[in-house]
């Protein structure tokens, strides 16, 4: 089985790029690459599906390339000083090959974005946590005299040179652990905090820009840079760290902008860089007399400093992605970038435990969670570990890497290797996310789950996973052409399909700004107008003639058709109905009546305009009827 799932990731990993798969043909098809929690398929190529013009009973993925939301810069993980200290210890054909496997876009999974330490983190390869400007105790070094990268010419810079020359697309983030412990309050590397003076604050700033000009000159420009990793972590185990409150960020960021546009107008400063929630632990350790801030990034977002922040960067320790939509909300006019989430597993899992779970737990909370909320990156941790999940120097022992080394020298991929690559082979920077809809939750439902890129050249890649654990059937509906598709339990896959005008929708969504819902029966009305097909209102007793779900449109609006999307529960839709209209909610006319046959309802209808929309059953069944979204089309 082992040297069927190689010869099998070869062939994935060598076909045919998707924007050439089926230029020139009349019919558009989709190629497909299957990941499965058993290992047997590992981004395994699969015969084409051809989009047909049958209408699916399944739930329906409405792919709409008309709706775009955040533009991708990458996906990918850190080059840690371990990483690089495994990977530099492999014998040179064996390294070359790795490197292929990670960066190369034709070859490999073409990884789009590292995240780099600046200076030590947990998972350094050092006896001695350090950074780039270090003096005995109780001294200071204000005019940086000490400043050096020389420790990462040895390893992590080659690597870095080397990923770049792979893959030229790639972009580089830098984030500290700690500045130098001269510039702390308890004078080490581990926990403490900045001195609240406002020369340690020009000189972090200096000493930041001062990283961010010797990694260019060193061949490795940064793109990226946020100013301290995990800022609420105020008391880190055994590793750099530093508690940096909402006020000294701000002091940091205002001392760091003007100098850093100045001399690196490329690189973007992020924000925060911590959890989607502050997390309880963080919050018992807060200092007494001072706040947890636990919006911390809404505190940094609405402050002048802001001026000078391209957006906010988070982890997945604690909360759910859900938190990125919510910030965005909040601040449109500022980016999301999702920055770092380790696997790890328990210490006796065996490795077909650690395999599967960590496939499907990245594939709906990383892969596709962080990406449907705003996240222009996906970026994990550690690229490269050892067997032990090391060396690592304090912090965590049962961290995972994208590829392990093993003892004898050999590498293997893990699974997340694969939840990345679904990502990073086949959806380029500068793509952009398009609606997709999505039946899933990160939190488990045991639905279908995606998520949709359209790509620079045009072409479409669509991230699925079934969260259930038996196989489940599916459709995927573009500009009016279907295609079925079943994936095994635990599964992840990539479709993707060149730009075709065969896929071109004729209508347009109409916007439903303000639109409500009530119903006859059944609870949460609203769910049906929230543009969210993993949520849905239901009738929760069996059909009867009678049952009604009203929308009000909050203003009169032009249709030809209305989409009645019954959600990913097979079979919970209305077995008869009745559209009808209405301008004042109270004289209704008739649009049209019909029988139900699957779970996306599609009602064609003459050219209308109304403000209120009524959809009743007309035929009594034993089952409940549903509706997760309703799509008004012109």
């Amino acid at each position: 089985m082992r040297t069927i799932a190689i010869v099998a990731l070869l062939l994935g990993l060598t076909a045919v790029p998707p924007a050439q798969a089926a230029a020139g043909r009349d019919v558009p098809r989709a190629q497909v690459w299957v990941t499965t929690p058993d290992r047997a398929e590992l981004m395994a190529p699969r015969a084409p599906v051809t989009f047909g013009t049958t209408p699916s009973t399944q739930p329906t993925i409405v792919v709409d390339p008309d709706r775009a939301y955040q533009t991708v810069d990458g996906f990918g993980a850190s080059i840690t000083d371990s990483s690089a200290a495994v990977l530099a210890g492999l014998s040179p054909a064996v390294r070359a090959d790795t490197m292929r496997k990670l960066f190369d876009p034709v070859r490999g999974i073409g990884v789009s974005f590292l995240r780099q330490p600046v200076g030590s983190s947990d998972f350094t390869a050092s006896a001695r946590h350090y950074t780039y400007d270090d003096v005995p105790a109780g001294r200071t070094d204000f005019a940086l005299r000490h400043f050096s990268i020389a420790h990462d010419e040895a390893t992590v810079l080659p690597l870095l040179r080397a990923a770049k020359r792979l893959n030229p697309r790639l972009s580089v983030m830098a984030t500290p652990w700690s500045p130098p412990a001269w510039m702390k309050t308890t004078g080490s590397l581990v926990g403490g905090r900045l001195i609240d003076d406002p020369a340690v604050y020009d000189a972090y700033a200096r000493y930041l820009v001062r990283f961010v000009q010797a990694y260019r000159a060193a061949g490795v420009p940064v793109d990226f840079l946020s100013v301290q990793n995990e800022p609420q972590n105020r008391t880190p185990d055994a590793y750099p760290g530093t508690d940096m409150p909402v006020a000294q960020q701000l002091k940091v960021i205002a001392a760091l902008g003007p100098m850093l546009h100045r001399a690196s107008p490329r690189t973007r400063i992020l924000a925060y860089d911590h959890n989607w929630a502050t997390h309880p632990n963080d919050v018992a350790n807060t200092p007494p007399g001072s706040s947890p801030e636990t919006d911390y990034p809404y505190e940094i977002l609405r402050d002048r400093a802001s001026h000078w922040i391209a957006g906010t960067a988070y982890h997945c320790y604690y909360g759910d992605p859900s938190a990125q939509t919510a910030l965005h909300d909040a601040f449109p006019d500022k980016g999301i970038w999702f920055t770092e989430c380790s696997g790890s597993h328990g210490p006796t899992d065996p490795p077909d435990k650690i395999f599967r779970d960590t496939l499907v737990w990245h594939a709906r909370t990383v892969a596709i969670g962080t990406t449907r909320n705003w996240a222009r990156s996906a970026v994990n941790w550690n690229i490269a570990l050892d067997a032990t999940g090391g060396p690592h120097n304090g912090g965590c022992g049962t961290c995972t890497g994208l590829v392990t080394v093993g003892p004898d020298g050999s590498v293997t991929t893990g699974a997340e290797y694969y939840t990345i690559g679904h990502l990073s082979k086949f959806v380029k920077p500068g793509a952009r996310r398009i609606a997709s809809t999505s039946f899933g939750t990160t939190g488990w439902n045991g639905q279908i789950m995606d998520v949709a890129f359209r790509n620079p050249d045009g072409s479409t890649a669509l991230v699925v996973h079934n969260e259930n654990d038996d196989p489940r059937t599916f459709a995927v509906d573009v500009g009016d052409r279907t295609f079925e598709y079943t994936l095994p339990g635990g599964a992840l896959a990539t479709f993707t399909w060149p730009r075709s005008g065969e896929l071109r929708s004729r209508l347009d969504l109409v916007p439903r700004h303000g639109a409500t819902a009530t119903a006859s029966l059944g609870t949460d009305a609203a769910l049906a107008v929230d543009d969210d097909a993993s949520t849905r209102w239901s009738s929760e007793t069996a059909q009867a003639p009678g049952q009604y779900l009203q929308l009000e449109l909050g203003a009169r609006q032009h249709f030809r058709r209305v989409a009645v999307d019954s959600g990913g529960n097979l079979g919970d839709y209305a077995r008869g109905w009745r559209l009808a209209a209405s301008d004042d909610g109270t004289t209704w006319r008739t649009l049209a009546a019909g029988t139900g046959a699957g779970q996306l309802t599609n009602i064609d209808v003459r050219p209308t305009s109304a403000r209120f929309l009524r959809l009743t059953a007309t035929t009594a069944a034993n089952n409940w009827w549903s509706v997760a979204d309703v799509r008004l089309y012109d």
